[in-house]
């Protein structure tokens, strides 16, 4: 970066930007503001002469030429308060999961110099969310909202402010919105242990208020159903390591024999191994167990956590992506992307 005019020294103008770039000052005013209508090498040279002349834009004159903040907001939506054994926001600043969403974010932003704005929220602050997006500090927002009953998709999309989904919407609302196929992703989990020979399986599944956690217990269940086993014992987590370790402890104390064991997310996983060692059951010789996400808690685990991977950064900077182009054009149409997962095999399964 430019270093900053010493004190009492006046800073280059975009007069001076033109002149060394020898452009006019107009030409220099569209480069700045991301014009589509200028060329190239036009633009190339005009960005080298803002580089050596050390020209800082005045991003609140730009905003006012534009009518737009550089600056998307990420919200994190929790559709109520729960009595977890961690805070809302301690999960969401440990949870690996939004980790990888804000890096994928990053990532397809940071080229266009557009910055990313970090919003979590519960129902007892969604109010002071609406309010910030009213008031026109971000151009788009970035919903993450994993419940069916959450308010929030419907009350941005009614501010008319350009949006994009983690999820297929369950309101009736036209959204983009990204999504990985749950179901497949459970299914493929079930195949491996069926094939490993594992004959007593069980699941600590997600929360079941939530899409998420909702497929992936179904797609687990469904595809052993029609391999003769209907009764698949499953105990509910909230994943969380320690909401895992407690599920876990329960599923296997009620079913001492399991053989093969699939945790809906990774860090449950970990909680459940934990469980597993405490219990002197050898992952994956006793028990084979299988995780979901393929985050960081997958490597964490010992032995490494065979588990199903959803692309998260990849579904990030695609939704990022979709807004750029809804930014970009208010009346583009509404898409949707779809991602497959894949099995990530491990040594614990």
């Amino acid at each position: 970066m430019p270093a900053r005019p010493p004190r009492g020294v006046r800073p280059p103008t975009m007069d001076e930007v033109a002149a060394a770039a020898g452009v006019s000052r107009a030409t220099v005013s569209r480069v700045i503001n991301n014009a589509p209508t200028v060329e190239a090498k036009i633009r190339e040279r005009v960005q080298r002469a803002i580089s050596a002349t050390g020209y800082v834009v005045n991003s609140a004159a730009r905003t006012l030429v534009t009518r737009r903040t550089g600056s998307v907001a990420l919200v994190i939506s929790e559709p109520e308060q729960r009595e977890y054994d961690s805070s809302f926001l301690n999960r969401i600043f440990t949870d690996p999961f939004f980790g990888r969403i804000t890096a994928g974010a990053q990532s397809a932003l940071r080229p266009h110099d557009v910055h990313l704005v970090i919003l979590p929220t519960d129902s007892s602050d969604h109010h002071q969310v609406v309010r910030y997006l009213r008031q026109g500090h971000v151009d788009g927002v970035l919903l993450i909202s994993s419940h069916d009953e959450d308010p929030l998709p419907e009350q941005v999309h009614a501010l008319g402010i350009p949006a994009v989904m983690s999820a297929r919407p369950a309101a009736a609302i036209p959204a983009s919105f990204v999504h990985t196929d749950q179901r497949l992703g459970a299914r493929l989990a079930a195949e491996h242990l069926i094939r490993r020979g594992c004959t007593r399986l069980a699941t600590v599944s997600g929360p079941l208020d939530m899409p998420a956690g909702q497929e992936r217990l179904d797609g687990f269940r469904s595809f052993l159903q029609r391999r003769g086993l209907a009764d698949v014992p499953c105990v509910e987590g909230d994943f969380t390591r320690a909401g895992g370790e407690d599920a876990a402890r329960r599923l296997l104390a009620e079913h001492p024999g399991v053989d093969g064991l699939f945790v809906a997310n990774d860090l449950m996983a970990e909680g459940a191994m934990l469980v597993l060692h405490d219990l002197g059951r050898r992952v994956p010789d006793d028990v084979a167990v299988i995780g979901f996400d393929d985050s960081s808690a997958a490597l964490a685990c010992r032995p490494p956590l065979t588990t199903v991977r959803q692309p998260v950064e990849e579904m990030a900077a695609e939704m990022a992506e979709l807004l750029l182009a809804h930014i970009a054009d208010p009346d583009r149409l509404p898409r949707s992307v779809s991602f497959q997962p894949t099995l990530v095999i491990r040594g614990s399964a």
